[in-house]
């Protein structure tokens, strides 16, 4: 059974920071890459961060320069870490892992609340 559980999510004061981590179990194929989405109300899933395995990065403008993506690749696990977080920050941030067999799997979420 695959899953993907995320963490570290919660309520945060603009300014403040947050580490989000993510566990991927049970997938039988190479994970090419991991990777964070998220989601805000009435909005679609953007892009936040994603690695891939040889050590590429890409980010979304609105993070760059605040956020960190990482990788454990031996425990299949990616982190976020979230840093000068703004209330537009605030949705529910998904795990992504994509695989070398070109299948995509996904988190539950966990929820980020920027607000003084």
């Amino acid at each position: 059974q695959v899953q993907l559980v995320e963490s570290g999510g919660g309520l945060v004061q603009p300014g403040g920071s947050l580490k989000l981590s993510c566990a991927a179990s049970g997938i039988t194929f190479r994970i090419s890459t991991m990777g964070w989405y998220r989601q805000a109300p009435g909005k679609q899933r953007e892009l936040v961060a994603k690695a891939t395995s040889g050590g590429g990065t890409n980010y979304a403008d609105s993070v760059k320069g605040r956020f960190t993506i990482s990788r454990d690749i031996a425990k299949n696990m990616v982190y976020l870490q979230m840093n000068s977080l703004k209330p537009e920050d605030t949705a529910l941030y998904y795990c992504n892992a994509f695989t070398a067999a070109f299948t995509n799997y996904w988190g539950q979420g966990t929820q980020v609340t920027v607000s003084s």
